[in-house]
């Protein structure tokens, strides 16, 4: 039937498609078109998971009216999702499928139905690795369904599909582009962490989850990267830099802060006790404070302070704290507990 044929040329436009260059809205746009012969749709969306939010967030949806893209985007369309078990599935699902009878799920009745659809593919797209980031489905106005073996090659190129969108491929790209980073995490808005695929987590250096929570204070708004030092639990690490960067605005949009680690930079000869002085020198606060939140007098911290600028080259206090600020060289006052 030339559908092995087309199998094939399928395959290969989606290996080229994810090897593109910029986001997966890009990326997901071109598979929906490339995947047009196999899928014979008349309207189409491809959805990544919020799971901070609990629900599909549409990154592309050609041939759907914006009342419908607003519902994929809610979360009663994610309960569908979750009532038929598309939130845990590996294999395409037909409409006919459905475990529950389409006249009983409210996204069937109230949207594909009076918007012309009489069937229809979804299909939940989960990577190489076993990560579950979203769907992909396709209605069409004929009743006709796609064969099972048509079917059966969409699951084959599933994990294809899921690597080309996979939001987390291009901040472990990022990742990969700051120097002396060897492990990393993202951080989520709601304070959760992920692994980035080929990298091992914060526990390889030592690093407890205190210090990755406290990223979400020092990325403030407008701001895009934060360098600071951390204790690890290894006393044979002493501290480790940490590399904060605000993610892109991409979609699903959960993500908040990429937070890599490595080993720490030239420290110009700094003691722990001088990036301890920096940390609060970097948070603006004077000397008496300096003092008190070290418990030292006033006249210790005036030479530590004289310590630090002569090793660092710089001439003032306020000079000392942005290249701190700009090189990492400093233990954040928060942490100070950790490291004393």
């Amino acid at each position: 039937m030339g559908e092995h044929l087309d199998g094939g040329r399928i395959t290969a436009e989606i290996v080229r498609i994810a090897a593109m260059p910029g986001g997966a809205r890009q990326r997901a746009e071109a598979l929906i078109d490339s995947l047009r012969p196999l899928l014979r749709h008349d309207a189409a969306w491809l959805s990544l998971l919020d799971p901070d939010g609990r629900r599909q967030q549409p990154i592309t949806a050609p041939g759907h009216t914006g009342r419908l893209q607003r519902h994929l985007a809610g979360r009663e369309f994610m309960a569908v999702l979750e009532r038929v078990g598309l939130h845990r599935a590996r294999r395409p699902m037909r409409v006919f499928e459905s475990p529950v009878p389409v006249e009983e799920l409210p996204s069937w009745v109230d949207y594909f139905e009076p918007d012309g659809f009489a069937e229809g593919v979804a299909l939940p797209l989960v990577t190489p690795d076993g990560r579950y980031l979203g769907l992909l489905g396709a209605h069409a106005g004929s009743p006709d369904p796609l064969s099972d073996e048509l079917c059966d090659l969409l699951a084959t190129l599933a994990p294809l599909i899921a690597h080309a969108v996979d939001p987390l491929r291009t901040l472990a790209a990022l990742a990969r582009m700051v120097h002396g980073a060897t492990a990393g995490v993202v951080l989520t808005r709601s304070g959760r962490t992920e692994l980035l695929p080929g990298m091992p987590g914060p526990s390889a250096f030592g690093v407890e989850p205190p210090a990755l929570h406290l990223v979400g204070a020092l990325l403030a708004p407008g701001r895009s990267i934060a360098r600071f030092m951390v204790p690890s639990t290894d006393p044979e690490r002493g501290l480790v830099q940490v590399t904060a960067l605000a993610c892109p605005p991409e979609p699903p949009g959960h993500h908040r802060a990429l937070v890599l680690l490595g080993p720490p930079p030239e420290t110009y000869g700094l003691t722990r006790r001088e990036m301890q002085v920096l940390g609060l020198l970097v948070e603006g606060r004077s000397n008496a404070a300096i003092a008190g939140a070290l418990r030292i007098t006033p006249r210790t911290v005036i030479g530590h302070l004289e310590h630090i600028m002569a090793k660092m080259g710089a001439e003032s206090r306020t000079a000392a704290a942005v290249r701190a600020d700009r090189q990492g060289l400093y233990v954040p006052a928060e942490l100070l507990r950790r490291c004393s």
